[in-house]
């Protein structure tokens, strides 16, 4: 049971830092609606890559500290669900266009692409400062282990994660595709701030019930 937690826990890590829509988001769209669902998926694996790299960092820089997580480890979880609850109500209320997009890449192999995606996620300060907010919210799972085993499971699940929100936006986008508007980009965009808020509540809710009740 406890590593089908971990498991779940950092799926939804992964969805939940995948899921705001941003120039990542933006180019998976406008590829698989001009390419398809397979060519937006492959372009969004980048993400997932740049995902996988930050999981890393925070999952073992979280496991090598245990003494400060045990120390520090409600503080840490509450400020993990109010930082996903803070980015859900900012991608709520953000208004993103198909046309806020990067240029298409012209060339048909992927490999620039993907190149670029996993780029974008690595050089933005705010995915790395969100993920380790975010894996402190979860830290209690990675705590307590002699071996790098549930860190190595928290790692893969994240990238998991990330790859299940990018197959589901493009296979939804790909199903739409003569359809799409800015319209359905904002409701994608208010499902996943939604879902965010929920995950944020839960880590919170958890941390306080456990801590005074």
């Amino acid at each position: 049971m406890e590593y089908l937690t971990l498991l779940v826990s950092g799926i939804l890590v992964g969805v939940a830092v995948a899921a705001p829509i941003g120039p990542v988001n933006l180019i998976c769209i406008r590829r698989t609606l001009k390419y398809g669902a397979v060519n937006g998926f492959a372009s969004g694996s980048g993400a997932a890559l740049g995902d996988g790299v930050f999981a890393t960092i925070a999952a073992f820089g979280v496991t090598a500290a245990i003494a400060f997580v045990k120390t520090h480890s409600f503080w840490l979880q509450v400020l993990g669900g109010l930082f996903l609850i803070g980015l859900g109500i900012r991608t709520w209320l953000a208004h993103p266009h198909l046309d806020d997009s990067l240029p298409e890449n012209a060339l048909g192999d992927l490999l620039p692409v993907i190149g670029t995606t996993f780029f974008l996620t690595i050089t933005n300060p705010a995915t790395m400062l969100g993920f380790m907010a975010i894996f402190g919210g979860i830290a209690g799972f990675t705590v307590g282990s002699e071996d790098y085993g549930r860190a190595l499971l928290l790692v893969a699940s994240v990238v998991a994660g990330s790859a299940l929100w990018w197959a589901l936006l493009t296979g939804f986008v790909g199903f739409f595709r003569n359809r799409m508007s800015d319209r359905m980009l904002e409701i994608i965009n208010h499902v996943s701030a939604g879902l965010i808020i929920l995950f944020g509540l839960g880590v919170s809710g958890r941390v306080l019930w456990e801590r005074f009740l």
